[in-house]
């Protein structure tokens, strides 16, 4: 039959009985679901939290929305029965605090209203089910069930879902920490490389690494993100690779090229881009290899490029390579200083190099480029060319 809550009265239970149902049973809270019953009507509340407590269920009663919203702040309840009409805050608005505080905390509303446009927009703003007075003992547990079923399967599934984040998380860092490690590798092959071009041209020892430094220097002036500057840099070091492949009697000929030999020489671009260019992560920076000695009015080698058809790495390397070539010992003259170098660099502006590179490069103090130049050379440390780390100022 169904069961008229609100002409039903408990039975008073003894002395005795209240004493050991207020008795804390920490064994029972552990396991047993909490719900809070919010009705209006004493004999209501007092009925359904009876009838949940029979079932095993742990009961606490409030007689408002106002009363359940501060018992709400102070414990942890695993459902929420609540009638719809009452005088201090109503059923819905209780709801969607509950809502807006505890998305996961499921809500079932109850009421004697028979309207089911009323149910319809309990539902839409959040309620998990409606009961509708009176109603049947079995419906009332079967629907908790149902209720706390639901809750269990959201945290499982909330549980699940960061656990899964977690393993996601924990890999991405691991196969970062990998490319990191085999990235690290590949720099530490390259200077490698550049060594072994350093013992064959010996004209430009330590040329790749102080114009590297200079390039990752001014490129970061310049705001190019930093992991455009690392593509940039390898190309940088990388530019005269090509010229393992320049026969020695050309490359270490101690005088003046003849045009036959100039033209062998001026291969190098195209060999190095050749020698770079399959290779995945060297794919950008044999872009710059290959177009390294382009001059931005259109005059330079191997393909004319003029203005923005140039790489912006390889227009910034440019200004790097003639700031290290202009103060740098060579055979037929002594080093220049860098006050002689950012003459000549922007005497070239607009016809060699980038006017708006050579802008930036010109706002750069002599004394980065010294320090640079001395942290290459010095022997109290070794000096990391790809390191992305601003020097100290």
């Amino acid at each position: 039959m169904p069961l008229n809550l609100t002409g039903l009265r408990s039975p008073k239970p003894s002395a005795p009985a209240r004493a050991a149902a207020d008795a804390p049973d920490p064994a029972r809270k552990d396991r047993a679901p909490r719900v809070l019953v919010v009705d209006d009507e004493s004999q209501v509340r007092s009925m359904i939290g009876t009838v949940l407590e029979q079932n095993g269920f742990i009961v606490e009663l409030a007689a408002s929305g106002r009363q359940a919203l501060e018992i709400l702040e102070l414990n942890n309840f695993d459902l929420v029965l609540t009638d719809i009409v009452m005088q201090d805050v109503n059923g819905i608005a209780l709801l969607e605090r509950i809502r807006a505080q505890q998305p996961n905390l499921p809500v079932v509303m109850v009421t004697a209203i028979h309207d089911i446009s009323v149910a319809i927009d309990s539902m839409r703003r959040g309620a998990y089910d409606y009961l509708l007075k009176p109603f049947e003992r079995e419906h009332l547990i079967n629907t908790v069930k149902r209720a706390l079923n639901h809750r269990q399967v959201l945290q499982e599934t909330q549980s699940y879902q960061q656990s899964l984040e977690q393993m996601v998380r924990a890999r991405t860092e691991m196969l970062r920490h990998a490319m990191e490690d085999l990235e690290l590798s590949y720099d530490v092959t390259l200077e490698a490389l550049g060594d072994a071009l350093d013992l064959k041209d010996s004209e430009t020892e330590g040329h790749s690494k102080r114009v590297t430094a200079y390039t990752i220097a001014l490129a970061r002036a310049i705001g190019i993100p930093q992991a455009e500057i690392k593509v940039i840099a390898r190309g940088a070091f990388l530019h005269d690779i090509g010229k393992m492949a320049i026969p020695d009697e050309i490359l270490r000929k101690p005088g003046k090229l003849t045009p036959e030999e100039q033209e062998v020489m001026r291969e190098h671009c195209t060999r190095g881009y050749n020698m770079l260019r399959k290779i995945p992560f060297l794919a950008g920076a044999a872009e710059i290899v290959f177009s390294h000695q382009e001059h931005f009015d259109g005059t330079g080698y191997p393909n004319g490029l003029r203005g923005n058809e140039i790489p912006i790495g390889a227009r910034i390397f440019a200004v790097a390579d003639a700031l290290d070539a202009i103060t740098s010992d060579r055979p037929y003259r002594k080093a220049h200083s860098f006050d002689a170098a950012r003459e000549e660099i922007l005497r070239c502006s607009g016809t060699q190099f980038d006017p708006a590179v050579v802008e930036v490069f010109l706002k750069i103090p002599n004394e980065l480029w010294q320090e640079l130049r001395s942290e290459i050379s010095g022997q109290d440390r070794r000096y990391s060319t790809f390191d992305m780390t601003p020097p100290q100022s």
